[in-house]
């Protein structure tokens, strides 16, 4: 049996930048929830290729988790990078910034977010990733918390597989 790899969590490092349009927004001048999630999913699955060198797929999406709104005419930056590993699951840690050109201010947090991907093989099956390793302080505080993160992912697809037994058993009949 071989040894695992061992990666830097910065081999696995994806920028998106986008400027947020009037399209792109709600009537509250703020940008769609539904587009920044299409955003981050794909930023995050560039990082998940990265790391794991080959397909991957979306598991789950721990959430948005937002700090500030983002508003029309902001640009918005995505970094994100894999922050914690399974086996074959790879947890990426998306951080989602806002800029405004115009008032000339620095970056601010406006959210984040943690995905799930899955590396797959030739055959669509689930296959071994490398580990990580963080570099900046910033990686480590991320991968710090990756035990509780995966405790309450754990807990809430527990949850979530109850619940669908729950709707199938009690489902009507057409």
């Amino acid at each position: 049996m071989s040894e695992r790899k061992t990666v830097s969590m910065s081999q696995s490092f994806a920028v998106q930048e986008n400027i947020v349009l009037p399209g792109d927004t709600n009537a509250h001048d703020t940008m769609f929830g539904g587009l920044l999630m299409k955003h981050i999913d794909e930023t995050a699955a560039i990082s998940a290729r990265r790391h794991c060198r080959g397909s991957v797929v979306t598991a789950s999406n721990d959430g948005v988790h937002f700090h500030q709104p983002i508003q029309r005419d902001d640009i918005v930056v995505l970094e994100s990078y894999v922050c914690s590993v399974g086996r074959s699951s790879m947890e990426i840690f998306v951080k989602i910034m806002t800029e405004n050109c115009t008032r000339d201010e620095d970056r601010n947090v406006a959210a984040i977010s943690f995905l799930t991907f899955v590396a797959l093989d030739q055959n669509g099956k689930p296959t071994e990733v490398p580990l990580v390793m963080p570099d900046s302080e910033e990686e480590r505080l991320v991968f710090g918390d990756r035990d509780i993160r995966k405790h309450a992912r754990l807990k809430k697809r527990e949850e979530t597989n109850m619940l669908i037994h729950s709707l199938h058993a009690n489902r009507h009949p057409a």
